[in-house]
């Protein structure tokens, strides 16, 4: 097996293998979309590469992963921030930094943020926080005159996990819910929650590790259903007659206990022609149905025979048994490796995007239960570049998202691509 770390990054490097890739021709969008910011580099931040949310007046808040301090990191150009964007008149958006990493309390954040009730922020970042951390959760508490706080809620020591990616999620009792992409048990990452304290403190408890059989390295946001239990993915694990010696990646399933120990249960591995290497998180429908991307699989004639990357659905049956169904492969003219994951419109149209081509996509359900694809638009660089992260909707149904590349072109440039990144929203 590789070692903890290669694995985390296997998906980001492996888009070297592909570099020569022919891109599709930009889709004309010039009226549907606006890039709302487009990030300078140094300490404005770098690379925005995780979701958006909202707050109730409308604005935007996310992370970049590097940018920020550059005294905390000269090599990767700081240890990322966290920041705002605020609408203001004529159409505009400002954007305010709350927060910028130093290192010792946390560095390189990587996933989104989630709000509680009281307008905290929380997050995760991949490292830092001190000279044994293995990344943090962190909490920002809203102050007077727009100054945020920053609160450390736990640092990894490998042994509890390690590089914490994908976004946190609550439960009704103010419970945090995560995993680390590595440590544990196994070496292949956990499923953590960390519970809060009368004096503040939050105590971290593994819910499981994953052994590689079980799954590997998981990357993605934990959903929970109507009934408690947790659901998310494994870049690698399960079947290791794919995708030898590592496995094509898993969806799981996570049931509390009464004495408070989980049960894990793999719901589907992957094999490679139906998908590999999903790092997105997934999304219920009305019908208990579970949608979600794999970066690569699918048509394995396309994409150096690796596949460009699948579109998929998990249906229960009345026994507990799950069904994989691909809706759509990708072929490379319509875009390639869907890193982020999908949203649901109330029609029950799904949205994502592919990191290669980089396209914003629409899959809509048909009578015959086919898909059929549409692609909203193709980025040309100026307006982003390489989205990957999921989209988010307004309550207009307008979509908003990032791009880790593009914008500025004239600024960190890099061996993908040049720019800064950007914010974007689209009008589908």
């Amino acid at each position: 097996m590789p070692n903890k770390k290669s694995l985390a990054v296997l998906v980001a490097a492996s888009v070297i293998i592909f570099g020569s890739l022919a891109t599709p021709t930009p889709v004309s969008a010039a009226d549907r979309e606006k890039v709302l910011y487009a990030f300078k580099g140094g300490k404005d931040g770098v690379w925005p590469s995780a979701s958006l949310i909202f707050d109730a007046a409308g604005n935007l808040y996310g992370t970049t992963p590097k940018g920020g301090n550059f005294r905390c990191d000269r090599y990767f150009a700081g240890c990322g921030t966290v920041f705002k964007l605020e609408p203001v008149a004529r159409g505009q958006w400002r954007k305010t930094i709350l927060h910028t990493f130093r290192g010792t309390d946390g560095a390189y954040p990587g996933g989104g943020l989630i709000f509680d009730s009281a307008g905290n922020l929380y997050g995760t970042t991949i490292s830092g926080g001190g000279a044994k951390g293995w990344g943090t959760v962190f909490k920002l508490s809203p102050g007077v005159h727009g100054t945020w706080t920053e609160t450390v809620l736990h640092i990894f020591n490998d042994q509890d996990g390690g590089l914490p990616a994908g976004n946190l999620i609550f439960d009704a009792a103010g419970n945090l819910y995560g995993i680390t992409q590595v440590g544990g048990k196994h070496d292949f990452g956990n499923v953590f929650k960390l519970a809060p304290g009368m004096n503040g403190k939050w105590t971290e408890i593994v819910l499981h590790s994953f052994n590689g059989n079980d799954g590997n390295n998981p990357t993605s946001a934990l959903i929970f259903d109507s009934l408690g239990n947790l659901y998310g993915s494994t870049l690698a694990g399960g079947d290791v007659n794919y995708c030898a010696p590592n496995g094509c990646g898993t969806v799981f399933k996570l049931v509390p206990g009464a004495d408070g120990r989980w049960t894990h249960t793999v719901l589907h591995s992957f094999t490679g022609k139906d998908g590999s290497i999903p790092s997105c998180s997934l999304v219920f429908d009305t019908a208990g149905n579970l949608y979600g991307t794999t970066v690569y699989g699918g048509n394995l004639n396309t994409c150096v025979d690796y596949g460009c990357g699948t579109v998929f659905r998990m249906a229960p049956d009345a026994n507990g048994k799950w069904t994989e169904t691909v809706l759509h492969a990708f072929n490379g003219n319509d875009g390639s490796f869907p890193y982020a994951g999908l949203i649901l419109d109330a029609n029950g149209n799904l949205y994502g995007t592919t990191w290669y081509g980089t396209n914003v996509f629409k899959l809509a359900p048909g009578a015959n239960g086919k898909w059929t694809e549409t692609v909203l638009l193709a980025f040309n660089g100026k307006d982003g570049w390489f989205p990957g992260a999921d989209l988010v909707f307004d309550t207009s149904g307008n979509l908003y998202g990032t791009t880790e590349y593009g914008g500025k072109l004239n600024a960190c440039h890099s061996e993908y691509g040049y720019g800064c990144g950007v914010v974007f929203e689209i009008t589908p």
